[in-house]
């Protein structure tokens, strides 16, 4: 059962993070909620102690936990302060890192839920668990009468706990009955196709568990900031791998007869082809969840084992940002509004795959989308769909490309373009004539920085007085991944790291990095999210002279670095010396530039 809000304000108060008037605060918000809402089995799903005191936005009290009475309590400092009142540790659960076996063999999801505990670890013969309320002595009897072995109990946070249970055990719980139901032979031929995220309770009250696991897998990995989720089959068994700030993560192991019927059941959300196991198929889904339209771009691919399925998760909060929050200094940020707040010319963004190109342009366009311009967009596939925009995807089997759909929007009339890629000469020619006829243009080329842009161009056949005439700026950008605030360290450079790095460190100096040492928020990879590196190349005149003379592209860097062009590693060295990413990700990213 939930812990109450009265025993919850009692330990507060007892511990000094409550004040007296505080927990009479929290008695009488307790005294508003039903007793038939606290007695229903949906209303245990829920943490009523903890949401009825984080409601009120407390103040954390000075001294506690070091802190100064700058923020309010959290759910972590309730859980901190039932540690300490029970004299036992306090943990963080991370989902990544439970071991679902484990779990399965040593306690009943109902047991598990009703009194909020998980176990953790099997240490030196001992089992941890980890349980939201350690007063609650009959359960802890219980449980080590069932698991037979010695128990050591931590404390965690309730709602910490019921999401991890949700998240990971609904999942392998999911999967455990889809593969007895599968070799029984049930037929889950007829799916529905999915509209939107069910919630919690939805879920676990359906007996449909492929389309439970599935949704529980989705639910999964939007909590864990995953952009993309790899379903890969392998001899005896499938494996879910998150890709989680540009690095993938190992989540979850399926048995082989329930591999192929996530896969349909994907593609039956995404409206694919069923039947078809020997082509590639791509399709997409929108959900929704948390009053937010979440989008999915599905990708199956036929391997040795069976299909792969890739699907991309598209966050509108993530796709378009502000500008000033993609990780710009302040004088980028004004090159590049500069570019896009031009009436007419080409900007260009390049960099490979996953750079966050798509990021970059949506975020520009939502800074100069309103109601006095029209904005159109050819993309392969469109990335989200924007009501503000007028979006068209190309279908090259029915003659659709960029080209020649870039030929029919300046029939349009468009005040903006966005064009996903300049891939050949026509889009080039057509982006060009769309340029000089009073169009601003946005596109993406695949160069490893921008003034091998103009030597892309010029590839494509177009001349260099046109490139002159239309080209406003390039810039090229990579992610670096950012080091987690809760964890960060400082140590000092090595001087093989400072060779690799091609820095001259006086003799005798010490230079401090930063680097994170992994903890529960983190995951335990030292990273939390990613910030850009951008490299801008601003076409004045004298790039101008280089490229009418038709220079090499080392040529013109050299000259652009001169007149005070920024390169990618410099960025992601500034972004180092401030502590910001570590050096491993600056040579990751950067490599030998």
């Amino acid at each position: 059962m939930s812990i109450s809000p009265e025993r919850v304000a009692e330990v507060l108060v007892r511990q000094e993070v409550l004040t007296p008037g505080q927990k009479e605060e929290v008695d009488r918000e307790a005294r508003q909620v039903p007793r038939r809402v606290r007695t229903t089995r949906a209303f245990e799903q829920r943490a009523l102690g903890y949401e009825v005191v984080l409601k009120l936005n407390f103040p954390l009290a000075r001294g506690a936990d070091g802190a100064n009475g700058d923020r309010v309590i959290n759910e972590f400092d309730i859980a901190e302060a039932i540690a300490r009142e029970a004299k036992l540790d306090f943990v963080r659960v991370d989902p990544l890192s439970l071991d679902a076996d484990l779990i399965e063999s040593q306690i009943s999801r109902p047991f598990a839920r009703r009194h909020r505990m998980i176990p953790l670890i099997v240490d030196s013969g001992r089992l941890r668990v980890a349980v939201a309320d350690p007063f609650d002595i009959e359960a802890l009897d219980s449980y080590r009468r069932i698991a037979g072995r010695p128990i050591e109990i931590v404390v965690a946070s309730e709602p910490e706990i019921l999401k991890a249970l949700t998240e990971f055990y609904g999942l392998r719980h999911s999967v455990k009955r889809a593969e007895r139901d599968l070799s029984a032979g049930i037929d889950l031929g007829n799916l529905e196709r999915l509209v939107s995220m069910k919630s919690e309770a939805e879920i676990e009250s359906s007996d449909q568990h492929i389309v439970n696991a599935v949704e529980f897998m989705l639910q999964h990995a939007y909590d864990s900031r995953a952009s993309d989720i790899h379903i890969e089959p392998k001899r005896n068994k499938s494996i879910i791998r998150f890709r989680i700030d540009g690095v993938l993560h190992e989540i979850q192991e399926m048995p082989k007869v329930v591999h192929a019927a996530v896969t349909s059941r994907i593609k039956a959300m995404a409206r694919l082809d069923i039947a078809e196991k020997r082509r590639p198929q791509d399709g997409r889904v929108k959900t929704s969840r948390g009053g937010r339209e979440i989008e999915l771009r599905i990708s199956s691919l036929p391997v040795a084992f069976g299909e792969k399925i890739v699907l991309r998760i598209f966050d509108p909060d993530i796709l378009r940002q502000d500008l000033s929050s993609l990780g710009f200094y302040a004088e980028e940020l004004e090159l590049f509004n500069d570019f896009i707040s031009r009436p007419h010319g080409i900007v260009l963004v390049t960099g490979p795959t996953g750079s966050g190109k798509t990021t970059t342009l949506y975020s520009a366009l939502k800074n100069l989308s309103d109601n006095e311009v029209n904005i159109t967009t050819i993309e392969d596939p469109i990335e989200m769909v924007h009501e503000e925009l007028n979006q068209t995807a190309i279908h090259e089997k029915i003659g659709i490309t960029f080209a020649s759909a870039l030929r029919h929007i300046l029939r349009q009339d468009p005040d903006i373009i966005m064009v996903g890629e300049i891939r050949d000469s026509e889009t080039a020619d057509y982006a060009i004539q769309a340029a000089l006829t009073g169009h601003l243009v946005f596109s993406t080329l695949h160069t490893n920085d921008a003034p091998s842009s103009i030597s892309r161009l010029l590839d494509l056949g177009v001349e260099n007085f046109l490139i002159n005439s239309t080209l406003l700026g390039v810039m090229a950008q990579r992610l670096v991944r950012r080091i987690c605030t809760h964890c960060v360290m400082e140590r000092h450079l090595e001087v093989d790291e400072a060779k690799l790095l091609r820095l001259t460190i006086p003799e005798g100096k010490r230079v401090k990095v930063h680097e994170g040492k992994g903890c529960h928020e983190c995951r335990s990879t030292g990273y939390i999210g990613r910030a850009g590196i951008f490299e801008i190349l601003t076409m004045s005149d004298p790039i101008k002279e280089l490229v009418a003379k038709g220079v090499e592209a080392p040529i013109l860097k050299r000259e652009a670095v001169r007149l005070g062009m920024k390169t990618l590693r410099q960025s992601a060295l500034r972004k180092l010396a401030e502590g910001t990413t570590t050096v491993e990700e600056v040579l990751r990213v950067t490599g030998l530039m």
